[in-house]
């Protein structure tokens, strides 16, 4: 976090500690008489001061009168002694705005940016064991609307339904300074049912994706949300809008391709349901070692290597039941040419080849994040050539968080289409 952010995150303005406390008048009254007996006299005295709350509070942020506030503010806050905290904000006219406590327990987030250019009274209660309620008041105003915006968009689409080796991907229509990414990830929350530990991971300035620390569970609901809306994301430009995603987990269908055996095997639900012969590539053009991913699903495509490699050794082939691997054009495919040899001998220029009928099965059965081991070639994938996320150490892909890890008490969440050939429109904002 810089300094120049806070600038931009904690306007300037009068900050003043609203502390609520009761204030009693002490009423004294005494009287005396005598009875008709001549008597003691008797007396009553009611009243005194009551004692001030027990439990204080105090906002911080925004502090009370600020002009030009970021429309993506949260409430901070401090309590002392308090048994119970609740926070409330309300616009000028009275109406109620949604928001949840962050993680810390110290921030109050809206459930959506804040409208530019209004008005904003936030309200914290505390309530000690004494029952006593103190409250802290912070009036302010948003800033008007920015005219530098920055987009951001997901890859998945609401009800998606994606493999368990699905990484969630989250772009940005202009790069993010990395001094301020972490004000990013502290905006980006993922949910699972059932939880799971997982963390963002910065892949490029306009690129960041997230897994769990193992493969999803299978069957898990996944919703994802980033609240940039009105965030300060460098260089005078501010989020656009809010975004949120809600996706599905299929069952957990795994691949592994053994070089040595010439042999795929499928698991499904941690169940080997199918052994498939493969031919892998040529030592002059080897299929890479490593974790990798279903990019996307083609039913039919044509390769074409002629710009590529030439007109001697490039080609133009037509090919059925095609499933991207790499960005660099590897693929599990039919290739019935090429059916006395799988089993047995590699002749692909790195593709991961099979039968007609077996690349039908596998078309059929497997979702776009489904995951391919393979091991045994004389290549290794290098990373950044697909959606290479589980081809890192969790050590490794934890180093890409701009924030630092800290292993949940209790796992918290974080991940796609009903076997879809192609994802669903692409949810921007």
């Amino acid at each position: 976090m810089r300094a120049s952010q806070d600038q931009l995150i904690r306007p300037r303005g009068r900050r003043r500690v609203l502390a609520a406390g009761l204030l009693a008048v002490a009423l004294a009254v005494t009287s005396a008489c005598t009875d008709g007996n001549g008597g003691k006299p008797s007396s009553w005295q009611g009243g005194g001061e009551s004692p001030p709350p027990k439990a204080a509070a105090t906002i911080s942020e925004p502090a009370a009168d600020a002009k030009d506030v970021p429309a993506s503010t949260g409430i901070t806050f401090t309590t002392k002694d308090a048994e119970e905290t609740s926070v409330e904000l309300k616009d000028a006219a009275g109406k109620a705005v949604e928001g949840t406590l962050a993680k810390d327990g110290k921030t109050w987030l809206p459930a959506g940016a804040l409208a530019y250019g209004t008005s904003y009274t936030a309200t914290v209660t505390a309530t000690g064991d004494d029952n006593r309620p103190a409250t802290a008041t912070s009036t302010f105003t948003t800033m008007a609307k920015p005219a530098k915006q920055i987009r951001v968009s997901s890859f998945l689409g609401d009800e998606q339904v994606v493999g368990v080796g699905m990484p969630l991907i989250v772009k940005f229509d202009r790069d993010v300074p990395q001094d301020y990414r972490d004000d990013v990830q502290r905006r980006m929350t993922v949910t699972s049912t059932p939880a799971q530990e997982g963390i963002w991971h910065w892949v490029s300035p306009t690129e960041i994706r997230y897994r769990p620390k193992e493969f999803w569970k299978a069957n898990s609901k996944v919703r994802y949300r980033v609240q940039t809306g009105g965030l300060p994301m460098g260089n005078g430009y501010y989020g656009r809008a809010d975004l949120a995603v809600d996706i599905k987990i299929g069952p957990s269908l795994i691949m592994t391709v053994d070089n040595k055996t010439k042999r795929m095997t499928v698991t499904r639900d941690g169940k080997a349901i199918k052994t498939i012969p493969v031919s892998l590539g040529k030592k002059s053009t080897p299929s890479s070692s490593g974790t990798m991913v279903v990019i996307e699903k083609l039913r039919k495509t044509v390769f074409d290597t002629y710009a590529e490699m030439g007109p001697e050794e490039g080609y133009r082939t037509k090919i059925d039941f095609a499933q991207r691997l790499t960005w660099g054009g590897e693929f599990i495919h039919a290739a019935p040419w090429s059916d006395g040899q799988q089993g047995s001998v590699n002749t692909s220029h790195g593709c991961v080849n099979v039968s007609m009928a077996n690349g039908e099965w596998l078309f059929n059965n497997t979702l776009v994040g489904d995951p391919i081991m393979v091991k045994g070639t004389e290549s290794k994938l290098q990373n950044g050539n697909g959606w290479t996320d589980w081809n890192m150490s969790w050590d490794e892909y934890v180093k890409g968080s701009a924030l630092p890890y800290e292993p949940p008490a209790d796992p918290d969440a974080s991940p796609t289409p009903d076997g879809a050939d192609t994802p669903s429109p692409t949810p921007t904002a």
